[in-house]
């Protein structure tokens, strides 16, 4: 599918000092008007939104300043994954540079399960806490935070996941927790102008207030957006708005961490920690925090970023890597199990996949869902065993919303919430064949909605591609959902050579000439059958972007191919 929004590209261009190609693909991600386009190429940090309108921000630190006085015991209660770790971080070196008498608890995915409970509400009674804040989670807990306020316990939630609702005459009632502050910008009635804030972001704006109403050092706030770029990017919200901002200033600002358990992870991981890109994030420190929670518990992640001696930090960081190469290997022998249920079982007439792996790690369920989602291009629900009954959680595809989905079968669910594109639910094992059919029988989706899409930014010849051109497009980064890394299209590619190279032979290199005789390098990365690979003599149409190939100090460009098919 090829882009075809419309905007005056030379003059964005020359008012900008970019190549229109830049002008297109900035339309393409919707950013229009000049203050919009000024914010996504030249945004800083003083471009972000004032915490202030965000409803019940203040409430939060009228609270939280009054407990400081008091001397009274505070508890935070985070989520296990890399938002949660981030959040919990946050807050939990925020309240204590505010003098703050606090703890921190993450309830275990296995013993607790997500969010708070009367369990570790119980715990926080007899330990005495007077007042309990949640990060990245609180939301749909209305009877846990019913219970905690019934026992006497000050209670905020701070969270970013959908407000639970119910459907009345046709009407969303949506349901809000009874705490003494809920800080979440999705709810209907909060002004705040932008609601993709992780749990991370919203954790932050409450400590950047509490930092200003006490007059503290505000230098210290650049050291949590680290933290709030690292979970911008894990939880894969969009890098939109203030997101994108927030992202691309601290992965920069990483490079100068004075966090020592974070150095010392990107060190072991092998990375140079001057150059961390959200793909790093993504794909590499982001899986090891959350190997934490998903094989043990995420306080050893959260253990490791508050840790000040180098060798201790060095040696946390090697265990969370291996926890994160053991999780590697049990997700690939579930991932084949799910792939062979859906291949012999008639799962495949479903248009929404539920697959049932009773001894699969509850933990792992989430990324299987992913990549069955990804190979079929269907909305997808993992369920496994748990301690009672059986956990899931799925991950969709655009144009189904997966929490109002699931919000539709809440009658055969104990314990739902999540976003349109992820969900985490918990059930009886006997009612996993009728929410698989509640779910097909509600889906709506047309064989169009199953078909997976490619966006084209532009069509453009790759002979028009150049250095120059590359290190434009690095304006654009950094690059994840809701910014897209560019991509662009030819056709009519003679492939003059081929060949598969690297240590797996999972690697396409090839030699392109073009219609008026350019030769051009190209590279596919991921390649899964090396007897599917454009042969030379052939002509061949690909979808790319331009890259830098960098060899013994010499740059050259290259073309990465990301998809092609034999031009007939």
């Amino acid at each position: 599918m090829v882009y075809a929004k419309k905007a005056d590209f030379k003059q964005i261009a020359s008012e900008y000092g970019i190549d229109q190609v830049l002008a297109r693909i900035i339309r393409n991600r919707d950013i229009c008007g000049s203050k919009d386009i000024d914010m996504y190429l030249n945004g800083n940090l003083n471009d972000i939104h004032n915490p202030h309108s965000m409803k019940d921000a203040d409430k939060f630190v009228d609270i939280i300043t009054k407990k400081i006085e008091e001397h009274k015991p505070v508890r935070i209660i985070g989520d296990y994954d890399i938002d949660g770790i981030c959040s919990i971080y946050i807050l939990f070196c925020g309240l204590k540079a505010a003098g703050a008498d606090v703890d921190y608890v993450v309830p275990h995915r296995i013993n607790d399960g997500y969010g708070i409970n009367e369990h570790l509400i119980d715990n926080a009674i007899n330990e005495g806490i007077d007042t309990i804040v949640t990060c990245d989670n609180g939301i749909a807990a209305y009877n846990q935070i019913r219970y905690a306020k019934d026992n006497g316990i000050t209670i905020i939630v701070t969270d970013h996941h959908d407000v639970p609702f119910e459907i009345k005459d046709d009407k969303k009632v949506y349901i809000v927790p009874p705490a003494d502050a809920v800080i979440n910008p999705k709810q209907a009635d909060c002004d705040y102008p932008f609601k993709l804030l992780c749990g991370a972001g919203v954790a932050y704006k409450l400590i950047s207030l509490l930092y200003d109403r006490l007059g503290l050092d505000k230098k210290e706030l650049e050291d949590y957006i680290e933290f709030m770029a690292i979970a911008t990017v894990g939880d894969i919200v969009d890098l939109i708005d203030e997101n994108r901002i927030v992202v691309k200033y601290g992965l920069k600002h990483i490079a100068h961490t004075k966090n020592t358990g974070l150095r010392a992870l990107i060190e072991e991981c092998q990375l140079d920690i001057n150059n961390i890109s959200s793909y790093h994030i993504g794909f590499v420190i982001g899986p090891c925090l959350n190997a934490s929670g998903r094989l043990d518990t995420a306080r050893q992640a959260i253990e490791l970023m508050l840790c000040k001696d180098n060798e201790k930090a060095h040696n946390m960081a090697k265990e969370l890597i291996a926890l994160n190469n053991e999780r590697k290997s049990m997700t690939e022998q579930e991932t084949q199990k799910a792939i062979e249920l859906v291949e012999n079982t008639g799962l495949l007439k479903d248009r929404v996949l539920v697959i049932y792996l009773k001894d699969c790690h509850e933990s792992i369920a989430g990324i299987i869902a992913g990549r069955i989602k990804e190979r079929y291009y269907r909305p997808t629900f993992v369920i496994t065993n748990a301690e009672d009954g059986a956990k899931g959680s799925g991950r969709s595809i655009e144009g189904y919303n997966m929490y109002e989905e699931i919000n539709k079968c809440k009658n055969v669910l104990t314990k739902y919430g999540g976003h349109p594109m992820a969900a985490g639910l918990s059930l009886a094992i006997s009612d996993i064949d009728i929410f698989r059919k509640m779910l097909n029988d509600n889906a709506i989706l047309t064989d169009e909605d199953l078909i997976p899409k490619m966006w084209i930014d532009v069509p453009m010849p790759v002979s028009y591609a150049n250095i120059r051109l590359v290190n434009q497009l690095k304006l654009l980064e950094p690059f994840g959902k809701g910014n897209e890394k560019p991509v662009f299209a030819d056709r009519n590619l003679y492939v003059k050579t081929a060949s598969v190279i690297g240590k797996n032979k999972n690697v396409l290199r090839c030699q392109l000439e073009t219609e008026d005789g350019t030769y051009v390098p190209a590279v596919q990365f991921g390649i899964n059958n090396i007897d599917d690979i454009p042969r030379a003599g052939m002509r061949i149409s690909i979808i790319y972007y331009p890259d830098i190939n960098t060899f013994n100090g010499i740059m050259s460009l290259q073309i990465i191919i990301k998809e092609w098919k034999e031009t007939i």
